[in-house]
């Protein structure tokens, strides 16, 4: 049995051809907001958001003696992933200050030179008071938000504990708020982004579940707009938002317990929404193309929901194109090449699908345990599981692994990217992984 089901009637392939074709022109290319402006890799899964680097070629080969251009220790813990303009490499993490189990941790900004990995700048932006602060998953970390970063500034989130933008050239603080204080539930981890004047990130804690944007040269709060999800045993989440654009318009697409929803983003007004009952602890940011957005929906049991984005209200039974509900992940993002998706399991089985149908083309059992996204480059797709190994792979029709490779180092943040070459953070140093090319 195929582990999808259609909502509706089956298509044959000269109807599947035309859906494809009005998607296509429905909703063009996938969108990234300001992304024609940002040639660096500037916020979580790079330019588009969606795990895709173009036009570059990356090492397919590397080890701790091999193609490594230079191994940076990073002071603390933190799950961010690596950010990038012009010559220089942005990250956050929490240092603790004692050794106590309930230490005060320094919550901290980094700026690396981008040709050696010297820490250029490391800036303390919040004090997190360890007899308050809440007990964090074991995958977590207190600084796990990605940076985002535009023009002169690099804005970075450490959720419940608050946000603030920085100046890239120096670390000076231009403002901070913690305004937004909310319970989160294992910490913290959806990542930024803007559009326009604003700063835009999701709350899904225990006691507010709501997408909120900032005025992103003041830190005030421009719009807030609550979830209004229904009684669900547990409101956590930690997803990250996305930006597409649909029919000449803008929506930003932003995943939490029970429900994802679509917003303008110029004032936070809701446009449609699907629920998905009791899912909680959403975690892969959405992705969106063939005229498609694809949403993982959480705990305990993953399913892969594909809904076309161009309603209004709640189109929960007249939006959804398909479900997959088996091998779906919990917490790597997907990747979209061509008509096809790809997804990793939590427990290391990666699955081609038919990104119209949710047919499975095939799947293939990597190994290991996966946290980190997914990401495409080069005509390649590059996983990385939690113990640092990385399976290069070819996509297509059928699974063809092109290069393993293993750091030995436990890694859950995902890849970045800065030209042709990889950077790639473990628990405890940031490598740019190059082969000279």
């Amino acid at each position: 049995m195929k582990p999808s089901r259609l909502i509706g009637f089956p298509l044959s392939r000269f109807s599947r051809s035309l859906l494809l074709l009005a998607f296509v022109l429905l909703s063009g290319t996938c969108f990234a907001g300001n992304v024609a402006a940002q040639s660096n890799w500037h916020q979580f899964r790079g330019p588009t958001g969606q795990g895709i680097a173009e036009g570059v070629t990356l090492p397919t080969e590397w080890g701790p003696d091999k193609n490594i251009a230079w191994k940076q220790e990073v002071p603390g813990l933190g799950w961010s992933s690596p950010v990038v303009a012009g010559d220089r490499i942005f990250l956050t993490t929490a240092v603790a200050q004692s050794e106590d189990k309930k230490a005060d941790h320094s919550l901290r900004t980094l700026c690396l030179a981008a040709d050696t990995g010297k820490i250029v700048w490391d800036v303390e932006v919040f004090l997190q008071d360890g007899e308050t602060a809440p007990r964090i998953h074991g995958k977590n970390s207190h600084a796990s938000p990605t940076p985002y970063l535009e023009g002169e500034m690099v804005y970075v989130h450490f959720g419940h504990m608050g946000t603030a933008c920085l100046r890239q050239k120096d670390g000076s603080i231009v403002w901070s708020t913690q305004e937004l204080t909310y319970r989160p539930t294992h910490g913290n981890g959806g990542s930024p982004v803007i559009w326009g004047d604003h700063l835009i990130f999701s709350i899904d804690g225990s006691d507010m579940q709501a997408v909120i944007a900032l005025d992103k040269t003041t830190g005030d709060v421009a719009w807030k707009t609550e979830r209004n999800v229904p009684d669900i045993p547990k409101y956590f989440s930690f997803s990250t938002p996305l930006l597409i654009g649909v029919d000449g318009k803008t929506q930003l697409i932003s995943a939490g317990s029970g429900v994802v929803m679509a917003v303008d983003p110029s004032n936070g007004k809701e446009i449609w929404r699907v629920g998905y009952g009791k899912g909680y602890s959403v975690v892969p940011r959405p992705i969106f193309a063939n005229g498609l957005v694809y949403v993982c929906t959480g705990y305990d049991r993953a399913t892969l929901m594909a809904m076309r984005p161009d309603g209004q209200g709640d189109v929960t039974d007249s939006h959804v194109a398909f479900v997959v509900d088996r091998n779906v992940p919990l917490n790597p993002s997907l990747v979209a090449v061509g008509t096809s998706v790809y997804i990793i399991s939590d427990n290391g089985i990666l699955s081609c699908l038919d990104g119209l149908t949710g047919d499975v083309v095939w799947k293939e059992r990597v190994g290991g345990n996966f946290s980190s996204s997914l990401l495409y480059a080069g005509g390649l797709i590059y996983l990385l599981d939690e113990a640092g190994k990385s399976t290069v792979v070819r996509p297509g029709d059928e699974y063809v692994v092109v290069a393993e490779n293993d750091l030995g180092e436990r890694a859950l943040a995902s890849l970045g990217v800065d030209g042709n070459d990889i950077l790639l953070r473990t628990e405890k140093a940031l490598y740019r992984v190059s082969d000279g090319k």
